[in-house]
């Protein structure tokens, strides 16, 4: 049988994506007892090697955190040849990188998964637990709407696939110059199932308006702080406050990703509000992580 690697959410038909969140919900037994799973960073986490940790040793495995002083991708080492390395002694390995080819060429080696914790081009399982907060606390993701307010960065790129492929309608509203492509929005409208659509909007409270989800991710990230200034200036008027959410359907939750620059954003009054469930979010990044691996490895 090939193996099966999760570099982005569409490496899930819409039926295996279901299956994993169902997973990620249910007892975990030991199915990684005397096994261990490799977590690469170049870049450092708080949430990812936490979350991942943690849903390790609840299947009995070892997770091994590495960072990037210890194996200098091509630097060191060619990827191909950590890879190779690793596989060896570890039956899954996890990365979190800057460029998403790194993990294509890990994949292209490797005889055990390998799974994207975060690159430029997605996020997926930032997207699997925000697809499971959705459905704990909001019932259903079938026929809802997202509203995506800000950048379209990777982040809301993985979400935008996962949640057209249940069914779920995606507004978007960015920015000029800072929205998905026509490619992307292509891309996104091939996974669609039940009628879903991605559609785009100029003005947030438009996007947001009758939402079910309000969801959002800091202006920049890491690696991003020299565009902070132009960034910011060019994201007035696409912070969530409490009159934006206001906007959105009664009972309406709002999600981050963390971590948060509060004022920019969102303001505290949303992130620490009645409506947020960004705590619940962050720590579906362990369950759901678990949920992946128990699918991957079952």
């Amino acid at each position: 049988m090939s193996v099966r690697h999760f570099l982005e959410i569409d490496d899930l038909t819409p039926d295996e994506l279901i299956a994993v969140l169902d997973a990620s919900e249910k007892p975990h037994a030991p199915l990684l007892a005397g096994k261990g799973v490799a977590l690469i960073f170049e870049k450092p986490s708080l949430r990812t090697r936490n979350s991942c940790e943690m849903a390790v040793v609840q299947l009995g495995g070892h997770p091994a955190a590495i960072f990037d002083a210890e194996v200098s991708l091509d630097r060191r080492e060619s990827t191909e040849d950590v890879t190779r390395t690793l596989m060896g002694y570890y039956d899954a390995i996890a990365a979190r990188v800057f460029e998403h080819a790194q993990l294509e060429r890990m994949a292209s080696v490797s005889s055990v998964p390998v799974i994207n914790l975060l690159s430029d081009a997605g996020h997926p399982v930032q997207a699997l637990a925000d697809l499971l907060t959705i459905r704990q606390h909001v019932g259903a993701l079938r026929g809802i709407t997202i509203a995506w307010v800000g950048d379209f960065s990777n982040v809301a790129r993985s979400l935008s696939l996962g949640a057209v492929a249940l069914g779920t309608h995606v507004r978007l509203s960015c920015p000029p110059g800072y929205g998905p492509t026509n490619i992307d929005l292509d891309h996104v409208m091939s996974r669609a199932q039940h009628g879903a659509t991605i559609t785009v909007w100029p003005r947030p409270a438009e996007a947001v308006t009758g939402s079910h989800v309000v969801s959002t991710d800091a202006w920049y990230s890491m690696g991003q702080e020299d565009e902070r200034e132009i960034r910011k200036r060019a994201f007035e008027g696409f912070r969530v406050d409490g009159a934006l959410m206001a906007e959105a359907e009664r009972g309406a939750i709002f999600l981050h990703c963390l971590p948060a620059h509060r004022g920019e954003e969102a303001t505290s009054d949303v992130l620490d509000g009645p409506s947020s469930r960004i705590w619940p979010q962050a720590h579906n990044r362990m369950h759901t992580f678990r949920g992946l691996l128990a699918w991957l490895c079952a």
